[in-house]
């Protein structure tokens, strides 16, 4: 994604809008359900991201999730409980949770703009591409844990390996 390449607003009331002009500029598939609400799908390497988020005009707050397409079994759910709260330490923005109902790995975050003009741009799109790379950084850990049976620290270790040049 690249600010340059969208039409900037110098501010917006409601930042759905520019997150609507960032989701179009990609060419993701979204729905904007109504004024507090939009959804949309981003592709990544490892899986595709469901991207969800609700603006709440009255403490003017912004709150994004972007959820994992897996499930946590619920016998690997301690283990995937304590990873994510390891993962989580490693984060500056943002946090990795769980819901609880059907086991979902989500990135949340919320972006406070009480007294802004509006949402910028740049802020919106970092806040996208923050939690796409998160997601992308931590998700064969999270499989470690998952699928293979991995205990968490293990997994974290390997999922944080940095790869230098090309086999």
């Amino acid at each position: 994604m690249s600010a340059s390449s969208i039409a900037a607003h110098a501010s917006v009331k409601n930042p759905l809008d520019v997150i609507e002009q960032i989701v179009s500029t990609n060419e993701w598939a979204f729905e904007r359900r109504n004024d507090a609400e939009m959804a949309a799908e981003a592709p990544g390497q490892w899986s595709d991201y469901g991207l969800y988020f609700n603006w709440s005009s009255e403490i003017s707050a912004m709150h994004f999730t972007c959820a994992f397409d897996m499930k946590v079994p619920e016998k690997r759910r301690a283990d995937f409980y304590k990873l994510l709260a390891l993962a989580n330490t490693h984060l500056w923005i943002g946090h990795f949770g769980m819901d609880a109902d059907d086991g979902m790995p989500v990135f949340r975050h919320a972006v406070l703009l009480r007294g802004a003009p509006g949402a910028s741009l740049e802020s919106m799109e970092d806040m996208v591409d923050i939690a796409i790379t998160e997601c992308e950084r931590f998700f064969p850990a999270f499989q470690f844990v998952i699928a293979g049976g991995k205990p968490p620290e293990e997994a974290l270790r390997a999922a944080m390996l940095e790869c230098v040049g090309e086999a």
